[in-house]
């Protein structure tokens, strides 16, 4: 991709990028990379910097691992999302190891995270950018964390499955129990269990396909 296309993108995306000089604009430009990566690839594994990350299209999911190799789900990341989270070196208070993985075959537009950690070096703006979107992102994982300690299953499925078919604007979701069950911080024998019940109660359909919702009523009932 040409650095004229990376300037179009870039002025879309970061609202410092009027307020920085041409040389920083085109040393960014000059540093940023398209790349394809396929399902299930990491893409980012805590251990160095791997810059700023946009989503063109696919989906990337961020998630913590424990010593025993147990992973939570933090959030993921979709066609106009941004990471910085995968930039430790922009971001030097960020501490804890945060992974990255190709959720589906996806394309990504990649800011060298040398190159834009220092040019905020030289812009107050860019560095304020970088805070507010990582705190913005803080608020999700706080909200994983509340449904983790503090919430019941069957309402935590609940909300799982209505904010998937908001997102995806369909009653159907696509995704086997397993990976319903990582992106909850959950059990697969869990999940299925519940799934199951809410089969029963005519709440869902449970196929080969995914898990089709019947009854959005009762589903937005169940995750108040």
């Amino acid at each position: 991709m040409s650095e004229g296309m990376f300037e179009a993108i870039y002025r879309e995306i970061f609202p410092f990028w009027g307020k920085i000089s041409d040389t920083d604009r085109a040393y960014i430009c000059q540093n940023s990379y398209i790349y394809t990566y396929p399902r299930g690839k990491n893409i980012h594994d805590g251990s160095e910097c791997s810059g700023v990350i946009l989503v063109r299209s696919g989906s990337l999911r961020l998630y913590m691992m424990s010593d025993e190799g147990k992973d939570i789900t933090l959030y993921r990341l979709h066609k106009g999302d941004l990471c910085m989270l995968s930039a430790s070196c922009v971001l030097s208070a960020v501490t804890f190891d945060v992974f990255v993985d190709a959720e589906e075959d996806s394309e990504c537009c990649v800011v060298s995270g040398a190159a834009f950690a220092a040019v905020s070096e030289r812009n107050p703006d860019i560095r304020i950018f970088a805070l507010e979107t990582a705190v913005s992102r803080f608020s999700d994982v706080m909200w994983v964390m509340q449904q983790i300690l503090f919430m019941s299953m069957d309402r935590r499925l609940a909300i799982f499955l209505s904010d998937e078919s908001a997102r995806t604007g369909s009653d159907t979701i696509a995704l086997t129990h397993g990976q319903i069950a990582r992106y909850m911080g959950s059990a697969r024998e869990v999940v299925s269990r519940m799934l199951k019940y809410f089969a029963g109660e005519g709440i869902v359909e449970v196929s080969r396909g995914g898990v089709t919702i019947l009854d959005r009523k009762r589903l937005r009932e169940l995750a108040l």
